[in-house]
Parts: structure tokens; C-alpha cells; sequence
């Protein structure tokens, strides 16, 4: 029953995904600071 979700290995799949949000959030985030003129 749990052979596949065994086999697949959910460790890289989420690091992989945290620095996707990571690489992806950093530009928006800076984006968002410039248009607010630098304030938090």
C-alpha cells in the first residue's frame, strides 16, 4: 500500500521546494520594501 510514497523520497522533494519559495520569495519581498519606499 505504501510502497510508492516508501520509495519516493519526500526529503529532497520538500528542500526542493523550500528553496524554490525561498529563491522565489527573496525578489518579491525586496519588490515589495522598494515600492513601499523602504519601509517594513
Amino acid at each position: 500500500m505504501f510502497e510508492g510514497i516508501s520509495t519516493f523520497q519526500w526529503e529532497t522533494f520538500f528542500q526542493l521546494v523550500s528553496v524554490t519559495l525561498i529563491m522565489l520569495a527573496g525578489p518579491i519581498i525586496i519588490f515589495i520594501l522598494a515600492a513601499r519606499g523602504g519601509n517594513m
